[in-house]
């Protein structure tokens, strides 16, 4: 009888750690459905499409000749190349901003609560709204900005920022930083306050000061979040469409016309599926060699700080 209970036992643990695997698939089943729908099937559609020429007429297997093209024309690396300036330098100005926003509303002044809050407006009123108020600013005819330079003299006849390619350029980030912002700075925020006050005693007593203590405590506690913002906030600045398209719909003259743009106006306004399709591929390769990149250097950093 002990020898049947002593084979009995594991059997029944083994059906037991089946069973609990059985569920544990069966909790996640939903996610994992949700991704196969949402992600999987249309990436490998799109994948799929690239090596086509599809259109609205039909579609032709024509392998790579739409990379072969696509990679050939002196113009898409332009746009690639302008996309990964729009990239940068957004998302270094959020980061900036948002660290000194983060500083002065981790500070101990009166009424930091209502500053806390009136950083939100940005974040918190639909993109699209927010940005047709700052193409209206932007107008040469009834613009604000237009009509403050001319009123304190500053230029002579109207100023069309979105009418030139270097100022609707700089006008358009103007624009993406402003509507990011705001999730940076209480991101980084969040991050200030989960520092110990006992290191700022500790180097106020050693008579450090403000200056060195940000530098020396507040930057290297706060090092893996102002990481993992940059990398969410490169990603979503390199996806951007709607601020882009509302300014300017990539003019004047393809000056705003970055990846994502461009894939628009060839897959969605044109009509070729293919070759908007292989521009999609070529913008995922991007951003996952990107994102790799970016979490290789965010895990140097976690070990470097002492992350956990």
């Amino acid at each position: 009888m002990a020898l049947v209970a002593e084979t009995a036992a594991p059997e029944r643990m083994q059906r037991r750690e089946l069973s609990d695997r059985a569920f544990a698939w069966l909790l996640i089943s939903p996610a994992v459905l949700f991704i196969a729908v949402i992600v999987v099937w249309p990436l490998i559609e799109t994948i799929r499409l690239s090596f086509t020429d599809a259109t609205l007429g039909g579609e032709n297997w024509v392998g790579l000749q739409n990379y072969a093209a696509l990679f050939a024309d002196p113009k898409f690396w332009q746009i690639v190349g302008r996309t990964f300036y729009w990239m940068v330098l957004a998302v270094s100005l959020k980061l900036i901003v948002g660290l000194i926003g983060a500083t002065l509303l981790n500070a101990a002044v009166p009424g930091k609560a209502l500053f806390r809050v009136l950083v939100m407006p940005p974040w918190v009123i639909p993109i699209a709204i927010g940005v047709i108020g700052w193409k209206w600013m932007y107008n040469g005819y009834f613009g604000l900005i237009s009509g403050l330079l001319q009123e304190f003299g500053l230029v002579q006849d109207r100023v069309a920022l979105l009418a030139t390619k270097t100022s609707a350029f700089y006008s358009a980030i103007v624009t993406d930083v402003w509507v990011g912002t705001p999730m940076v700075t209480l991101f980084f925020l969040a991050a200030m306050q989960g520092v110990s006050r006992d290191l700022y005693e500790a180097a106020w007593v050693d008579g450090a000061s403000r200056w060195y203590r940000f530098r020396r405590i507040t930057i290297p506690q706060i090092m893996p979040v102002i990481v993992s913002m940059a990398l969410l906030s490169a990603i979503w600045t390199f996806n951007s469409f709607e601020i882009i398209w509302i300014l300017t719909e990539g003019g004047p003259r393809g000056a705003t016309t970055t990846l994502i743009i461009d894939t628009y106006k060839v897959a969605i306004s044109s009509q070729r599926f293919g070759e908007g399709a292989a521009r999609a591929v070529v913008i995922v390769v991007l951003l996952a060699t990107f994102s790799l990149f970016y979490l290789w250097f965010l895990n140097r950093v976690n070990r470097h700080y002492g992350a956990k």
